[in-house]
Protein backbone atom coordinates (compact mmCIF):
# COMPACT_ATOMS: atom_id res chain seq x y z
CA UNK A 1 0.00 0.00 0.00
CA UNK A 2 1.12 3.17 -0.56
CA UNK A 3 -0.30 6.73 1.38
CA UNK A 4 -1.72 10.19 0.04
CA UNK A 5 -0.35 11.06 -3.43
CA UNK A 6 -1.40 15.32 -2.29
CA UNK A 7 0.88 15.31 0.77
CA UNK A 8 3.93 14.39 -1.71
CA UNK A 9 2.64 17.31 -4.27
CA UNK A 10 2.06 19.58 -1.89
CA UNK A 11 5.05 21.82 -3.43
CA UNK A 12 4.70 20.79 -7.01
CA UNK A 13 1.29 21.31 -8.40
CA UNK A 14 -1.60 24.48 -8.04
CA UNK A 15 -3.77 24.33 -5.79
CA UNK A 16 -6.63 23.96 -8.38
CA UNK A 17 -4.43 20.42 -9.50
CA UNK A 18 -3.74 19.27 -6.07
CA UNK A 19 -7.77 19.32 -5.91
CA UNK A 20 -7.86 16.69 -8.86
CA UNK A 21 -5.13 14.25 -7.71
CA UNK A 22 -6.47 10.89 -6.81
CA UNK A 23 -5.57 10.49 -3.37
CA UNK A 24 -4.45 7.21 -2.60
CA UNK A 25 -1.92 4.91 -5.06
CA UNK A 26 -0.68 1.53 -4.67
CA UNK A 27 3.22 0.07 -3.93
CA UNK A 28 3.73 -3.49 -5.31
CA UNK A 29 7.29 -4.65 -4.53
CA UNK A 30 9.73 -1.65 -6.08
CA UNK A 31 6.89 -0.87 -8.33
CA UNK A 32 4.75 2.23 -7.76
CA UNK A 33 1.14 1.99 -9.45
CA UNK A 34 -0.79 5.75 -9.63
CA UNK A 35 -3.78 6.91 -11.13
CA UNK A 36 -3.57 10.43 -12.76
CA UNK A 37 -6.23 12.39 -13.93
CA UNK A 38 -6.65 13.22 -17.85
CA UNK A 39 -6.31 16.72 -17.38
CA UNK A 40 -3.04 16.45 -15.44
CA UNK A 41 -1.66 13.88 -17.75
CA UNK A 42 1.37 16.09 -18.87
CA UNK A 43 2.21 16.43 -14.62
CA UNK A 44 2.50 12.27 -14.42
CA UNK A 45 6.43 12.48 -14.71
CA UNK A 46 6.48 14.78 -11.71
CA UNK A 47 3.78 12.57 -9.95
CA UNK A 48 5.98 9.74 -10.42
CA UNK A 49 9.29 11.57 -9.48
CA UNK A 50 7.42 12.72 -6.07
CA UNK A 51 6.76 9.08 -5.23
CA UNK A 52 10.45 7.56 -5.76
CA UNK A 53 11.36 10.43 -3.66
CA UNK A 54 9.46 9.30 -0.90
CA UNK A 55 10.13 6.06 -1.30
CA UNK A 56 13.17 5.26 -1.50
CA UNK A 57 13.34 1.64 -2.48
CA UNK A 58 10.35 2.34 -5.81
CA UNK A 59 12.77 1.84 -8.70
CA UNK A 60 9.35 2.25 -11.23
CA UNK A 61 6.71 4.14 -11.84
CA UNK A 62 3.17 2.90 -13.95
CA UNK A 63 0.11 4.81 -14.03
CA UNK A 64 -3.38 3.01 -14.39
CA UNK A 65 -5.00 4.21 -17.19
CA UNK A 66 -8.35 2.10 -17.33
CA UNK A 67 -9.59 -0.32 -15.07
CA UNK A 68 -9.72 -3.71 -14.41
CA UNK A 69 -11.24 -5.71 -17.01
CA UNK A 70 -11.87 -8.77 -18.79
CA UNK A 71 -11.71 -12.54 -17.87
CA UNK A 72 -8.22 -12.70 -16.85
CA UNK A 73 -8.43 -9.00 -14.25
CA UNK A 74 -5.53 -7.08 -16.23
CA UNK A 75 -5.65 -3.30 -15.93
CA UNK A 76 -4.17 -0.93 -18.61
CA UNK A 77 -0.58 0.59 -17.33
CA UNK A 78 1.74 3.22 -18.79
CA UNK A 79 5.12 3.64 -17.90
CA UNK A 80 5.65 7.02 -16.23
CA UNK A 81 9.36 6.93 -14.64
CA UNK A 82 11.79 4.70 -13.41
CA UNK A 83 13.45 1.51 -14.51
CA UNK A 84 10.73 0.01 -17.51
CA UNK A 85 9.49 -3.16 -15.97
CA UNK A 86 6.66 -4.46 -14.68
CA UNK A 87 7.92 -7.67 -12.75
CA UNK A 88 8.91 -7.39 -9.07
CA UNK A 89 8.75 -9.04 -5.67
CA UNK A 90 6.67 -8.53 -3.06
CA UNK A 91 6.62 -9.64 0.36
CA UNK A 92 3.23 -9.67 2.86
CA UNK A 93 3.09 -11.58 5.82
CA UNK A 94 6.76 -13.25 5.70
CA UNK A 95 5.97 -14.86 1.76
CA UNK A 96 7.65 -13.68 -1.13
CA UNK A 97 5.83 -13.07 -4.36
CA UNK A 98 6.87 -12.92 -8.07
CA UNK A 99 4.47 -10.98 -10.12
CA UNK A 100 4.38 -9.21 -13.21
CA UNK A 101 1.72 -6.47 -12.56
CA UNK A 102 0.99 -6.00 -16.24
CA UNK A 103 0.70 -9.73 -16.92
CA UNK A 104 -1.49 -10.82 -13.80
CA UNK A 105 -3.84 -9.12 -11.40
CA UNK A 106 -2.30 -7.97 -7.51
CA UNK A 107 -3.82 -5.87 -4.83
CA UNK A 108 -1.51 -4.79 -1.77
CA UNK A 109 -4.90 -3.87 -0.49
CA UNK A 110 -5.96 -7.16 0.22
CA UNK A 111 -3.16 -7.77 2.81
CA UNK A 112 -4.78 -7.60 5.64
CA UNK A 113 -7.77 -9.76 4.05
CA UNK A 114 -5.23 -12.51 3.34
CA UNK A 115 -4.11 -12.74 6.80
CA UNK A 116 -7.57 -12.48 8.58
CA UNK A 117 -8.90 -15.75 6.70
CA UNK A 118 -5.48 -17.54 7.53
CA UNK A 119 -5.90 -17.08 10.84
CA UNK A 120 -9.23 -18.50 10.67
CA UNK A 121 -8.15 -21.92 9.07
CA UNK A 122 -8.48 -24.96 11.51
CA UNK A 123 -5.54 -27.77 11.11
CA UNK A 124 -6.82 -30.47 8.56
CA UNK A 125 -8.62 -28.01 6.25
CA UNK A 126 -9.47 -28.33 2.59
CA UNK A 127 -9.45 -25.11 1.06
CA UNK A 128 -10.72 -24.36 -2.65
CA UNK A 129 -9.37 -20.49 -3.56
CA UNK A 130 -11.74 -20.22 -6.97
CA UNK A 131 -9.57 -16.97 -8.33
CA UNK A 132 -6.34 -17.29 -7.19
CA UNK A 133 -4.39 -15.07 -8.70
CA UNK A 134 -0.81 -15.63 -8.18
CA UNK A 135 -1.22 -17.42 -5.15
CA UNK A 136 -1.23 -14.67 -2.41
CA UNK A 137 -4.03 -15.69 -0.01
CA UNK A 138 -3.40 -19.68 -0.72
CA UNK A 139 0.26 -19.41 0.12
CA UNK A 140 -0.48 -16.91 3.39
CA UNK A 141 -3.04 -19.29 4.40
CA UNK A 142 -0.19 -22.28 3.62
CA UNK A 143 2.46 -20.68 5.66
CA UNK A 144 0.44 -19.16 8.50
CA UNK A 145 -1.79 -22.38 9.53
CA UNK A 146 -1.94 -26.14 9.06
CA UNK A 147 -4.23 -26.66 6.18
CA UNK A 148 -4.10 -30.36 4.72
CA UNK A 149 -4.48 -28.90 1.26
CA UNK A 150 -5.44 -25.56 -0.59
CA UNK A 151 -6.19 -26.12 -4.92
CA UNK A 152 -5.46 -23.11 -5.89
CA UNK A 153 -7.43 -22.26 -9.76
CA UNK A 154 -6.92 -19.08 -11.81
CA UNK A 155 -8.17 -19.17 -15.35
CA UNK A 156 -5.02 -16.72 -16.30
CA UNK A 157 -1.56 -18.97 -17.99
CA UNK A 158 0.60 -16.44 -16.82
CA UNK A 159 -0.87 -15.86 -13.09
CA UNK A 160 -0.93 -19.83 -12.50
CA UNK A 161 2.66 -19.16 -14.20
CA UNK A 162 3.85 -17.13 -11.51
CA UNK A 163 1.51 -19.18 -8.88
CA UNK A 164 3.62 -22.13 -9.49
CA UNK A 165 6.79 -20.09 -9.09
CA UNK A 166 5.61 -18.64 -5.92
CA UNK A 167 4.98 -21.61 -4.11
CA UNK A 168 8.27 -23.24 -4.88
CA UNK A 169 9.57 -19.78 -3.44
CA UNK A 170 7.43 -19.99 -0.02
CA UNK A 171 8.41 -23.78 0.07
CA UNK A 172 4.48 -24.88 0.47
CA UNK A 173 4.62 -27.43 -2.71
CA UNK A 174 3.34 -30.18 -0.84
CA UNK A 175 0.05 -28.65 0.34
CA UNK A 176 -1.14 -26.02 -2.29
CA UNK A 177 -2.22 -27.11 -5.60
CA UNK A 178 -1.87 -24.63 -8.36
CA UNK A 179 -4.56 -25.50 -11.28
CA UNK A 180 -5.17 -23.15 -14.14
CA UNK A 181 -8.61 -23.26 -15.58
CA UNK A 182 -12.06 -21.87 -15.23
CA UNK A 183 -13.13 -22.48 -11.61
CA UNK A 184 -16.25 -23.31 -12.23
CA UNK A 185 -15.23 -26.66 -14.48
CA UNK A 186 -12.57 -27.32 -12.56
CA UNK A 187 -14.85 -27.96 -9.27
CA UNK A 188 -17.73 -29.80 -11.93
CA UNK A 189 -14.74 -32.14 -12.59
CA UNK A 190 -12.57 -32.63 -9.85
CA UNK A 191 -13.36 -30.54 -6.63
CA UNK A 192 -17.30 -31.12 -5.81
CA UNK A 193 -17.99 -31.88 -2.04
CA UNK A 194 -14.59 -31.67 -0.61
CA UNK A 195 -13.67 -28.02 0.41
CA UNK A 196 -13.90 -27.27 4.13
CA UNK A 197 -14.19 -23.38 3.02
CA UNK A 198 -14.06 -21.59 -0.17
CA UNK A 199 -12.57 -18.42 -1.07
CA UNK A 200 -14.03 -16.04 -4.11
CA UNK A 201 -11.99 -12.78 -4.02
CA UNK A 202 -13.01 -11.84 -7.56
CA UNK A 203 -15.56 -9.38 -6.93
CA UNK A 204 -16.30 -8.97 -10.54
CA UNK A 205 -17.80 -12.84 -10.60
CA UNK A 206 -17.96 -14.04 -7.31
CA UNK A 207 -22.10 -13.85 -7.60
CA UNK A 208 -21.87 -15.62 -10.83
CA UNK A 209 -20.09 -18.70 -9.02
CA UNK A 210 -21.92 -18.81 -5.88
CA UNK A 211 -23.62 -21.77 -6.95
CA UNK A 212 -20.16 -23.65 -7.67
CA UNK A 213 -18.46 -22.70 -4.27
CA UNK A 214 -21.37 -24.52 -2.70
CA UNK A 215 -21.08 -27.35 -4.58
CA UNK A 216 -17.54 -27.45 -3.64
CA UNK A 217 -18.10 -27.67 0.03
CA UNK A 218 -18.33 -30.74 2.06
CA UNK A 219 -21.94 -32.59 2.34
CA UNK A 220 -22.08 -31.18 6.02
CA UNK A 221 -21.19 -27.12 4.47
CA UNK A 222 -18.27 -24.98 5.42
CA UNK A 223 -16.98 -21.57 4.56
CA UNK A 224 -17.53 -19.34 2.38
CA UNK A 225 -15.56 -16.04 1.88
CA UNK A 226 -17.43 -13.61 -0.70
CA UNK A 227 -16.22 -10.80 -2.53
CA UNK A 228 -18.67 -8.23 -4.20
CA UNK A 229 -19.09 -4.97 -5.48
CA UNK A 230 -21.83 -2.97 -4.29
CA UNK A 231 -23.39 0.31 -5.95
CA UNK A 232 -24.86 2.36 -2.38
CA UNK A 233 -26.31 5.68 -2.86
CA UNK A 234 -27.78 8.33 0.20
CA UNK A 235 -29.47 6.18 2.71
CA UNK A 236 -28.57 2.68 1.38
CA UNK A 237 -26.29 0.45 3.00
CA UNK A 238 -23.36 -1.28 0.75
CA UNK A 239 -22.99 -4.68 3.14
CA UNK A 240 -26.87 -4.96 3.36
CA UNK A 241 -27.59 -4.77 -0.17
CA UNK A 242 -24.55 -7.91 -0.60
CA UNK A 243 -26.23 -9.82 2.45
CA UNK A 244 -29.83 -9.41 0.87
CA UNK A 245 -28.55 -10.26 -2.66
CA UNK A 246 -26.52 -13.69 -1.47
CA UNK A 247 -29.04 -14.68 0.65
CA UNK A 248 -31.37 -14.91 -2.08
CA UNK A 249 -29.49 -17.26 -3.75
CA UNK A 250 -28.41 -19.27 -1.36
CA UNK A 251 -31.56 -19.84 -0.56
CA UNK A 252 -32.47 -20.92 -3.78
CA UNK A 253 -29.92 -23.31 -3.50
CA UNK A 254 -31.60 -24.91 -0.77
CA UNK A 255 -28.55 -24.41 1.74
CA UNK A 256 -28.90 -23.86 5.52
CA UNK A 257 -26.56 -20.54 6.05
CA UNK A 258 -25.82 -17.84 8.42
CA UNK A 259 -23.55 -15.23 7.75
CA UNK A 260 -21.25 -14.34 10.41
CA UNK A 261 -19.41 -10.72 9.11
CA UNK A 262 -20.03 -8.16 6.84
CA UNK A 263 -18.23 -5.11 5.99
CA UNK A 264 -16.37 -2.71 3.40
CA UNK A 265 -13.87 -3.81 2.42
CA UNK A 266 -12.63 -0.72 0.63
CA UNK A 267 -14.17 2.43 -1.27
CA UNK A 268 -13.47 1.50 -5.08
CA UNK A 269 -15.10 4.70 -6.33
CA UNK A 270 -18.17 7.40 -5.86
CA UNK A 271 -20.76 5.40 -4.10
CA UNK A 272 -19.01 1.91 -5.02
CA UNK A 273 -17.88 -0.39 -2.68
CA UNK A 274 -15.97 -3.88 -2.14
CA UNK A 275 -17.71 -5.73 0.26
CA UNK A 276 -17.18 -8.85 1.90
CA UNK A 277 -19.10 -11.17 3.83
CA UNK A 278 -18.08 -14.63 5.82
CA UNK A 279 -20.66 -17.18 5.34
CA UNK A 280 -21.50 -20.21 7.49
CA UNK A 281 -23.11 -22.63 4.89
CA UNK A 282 -24.20 -25.34 7.97
CA UNK A 283 -25.87 -27.69 5.48
CA UNK A 284 -25.98 -28.28 1.70
CA UNK A 285 -29.64 -30.50 2.31
CA UNK A 286 -33.00 -28.94 1.83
Amino acid sequence: MGGSLKSLLVDKLRPNELELIYKSYDIVGDIAVIRVPEALRKQSEIIAEAVMQTHKRVKSVWCQVGPVSGDLRLRELEWVAGERRSETVHREHGCVFKVDIGRCYFSPRLSYERIRIARQVQPGEVIVNMFAGVGCYSIIIAKHSEASKIFSIDINPAAVQYMRENVKLNRVMERVLPLEGDARRIVEERLRNVADRVLMPLPERAYEYLDCAVSALKPAGGWIHYYDFEHAGKGEKPVEKVELKVAGKLENLGVKFETALGRVVRATGPNWYQVLLDVKISSKLK
